[in-house]
């Protein structure tokens, strides 16, 4: 039987409730410019007002060695009751240090990597305010290039396969501008052989392309609309149109919603997914799809049948 793997232990997918699917509390990374996300206090406040307005979950994206900071997961998690999801994974090799990559490398290490912080938890000395060996990931997080696949990717996603193979765990992606998610799933689902409603296809809203939207539903994969009024992403006036359009083309339970909050000020935030979007959501789509989007969708797709 499936579970959530959260940072507080394993849940029922019915207890996970309502969900932000992609979202960081913590984000940090030499490549990153302005204000980073590390500050506890701040976490705190966000996650507090995000389950004021009916909150119940939380994914945090964030992968190895970007600052996850999993001892402030931990206690956030505790203080407001929200679920939170921690990730392993690898992001694109800009924010990573040569020394890091070249460890990682050897052998099957970084395969042995994730499967380690899915199934035994987070390792010392690898993750600032990591807790060793307590905390459990429950997703694998990768990430593809502006309209390409390059060696770096294509090792990464390579050994994602093989965790999510000997864990069940899914994979969430970051799309660079939405754009490369068919080679992306050609890669994780076709070469790879990863279920495709194992993946979370992310950043969907910033490549409206209805017909790729289309293409990636129909191979089964969840199709994650991320990031609403960012600073530097415009992208809701076509991101209601494109739930709209998928809903109606049947694809209702495979759409997930995430604040993908990146920096202090680069966007709204959670809350934002419940006070300004699920109303109007409600309004275009009708309340049996709007539960699936923030409720039903997100307890199957973090899901998996995790060994042991």
């Amino acid at each position: 039987m499936n579970a959530i793997r959260t940072v507080l232990g394993d849940i029922e997918p019915a207890a996970l409730g309502v969900c932000d699917a992609h979202d960081h509390l913590f984000l940090r990374s030499p490549a990153l410019t302005g204000p980073q996300l590390d500050d506890p206090a701040e976490a705190l406040t966000r996650l507090t007002a995000f389950r004021g307005l009916g909150g119940q979950a939380l994914a945090q994206w964030t992968p190895f060695g970007m600052g996850r900071g999993v001892a402030d997961l931990v206690a956030a998690s505790r203080a407001t009751g929200v679920h939170v999801i921690a990730a392993t994974g690898l992001h694109q090799e800009v924010h990573y240090d040569p020394g890091t990559l070249r460890r990682l490398r050897r052998g099957d290490a970084l395969a042995a990597l994730f499967v380690t912080e899915l199934t035994e938890g987070t390792i010392a000395g690898t993750d600032p305010g990591g807790t060793p060996g307590a905390v459990r990931a429950g997703m694998i997080k990768v990430a593809g290039m502006f309209h390409a696949l390059d060696d770096h990717t294509r090792w990464v996603m390579t050994a994602a396969a093989h965790a999510h193979h000997a864990t069940g765990a899914p994979i969430g992606i970051h799309h660079e501008m939405g754009t490369a998610a068919v080679d992306v799933l050609a890669l994780l689902h076709g070469e790879l052989g990863v279920p495709a409603r194992s993946l979370l296809l992310g950043h969907l809203n910033r490549f409206p392309d209805a017909g790729v939207h289309r293409e990636l539903a129909a191979a089964g994969a969840y199709l994650a609309f991320d990031g609403p009024s960012r600073a530097h992403h415009a992208t809701d006036p076509w991101l209601v149109d494109s739930l709209v359009a998928l809903a109606a083309a049947g694809h209702t339970s495979q759409l997930l919603l995430g604040a993908d909050t990146t920096s202090p000020g680069a966007g709204p935030g959670a809350p934002y997914l419940l006070h300004t979007l699920r109303p109007r959501l409600t309004r275009e789509l009708g309340d049996a799809a709007v539960d699936a989007i923030f409720r039903r969708n997100p307890s199957s797709a973090l899901g998996a049948p995790w060994p042991g």
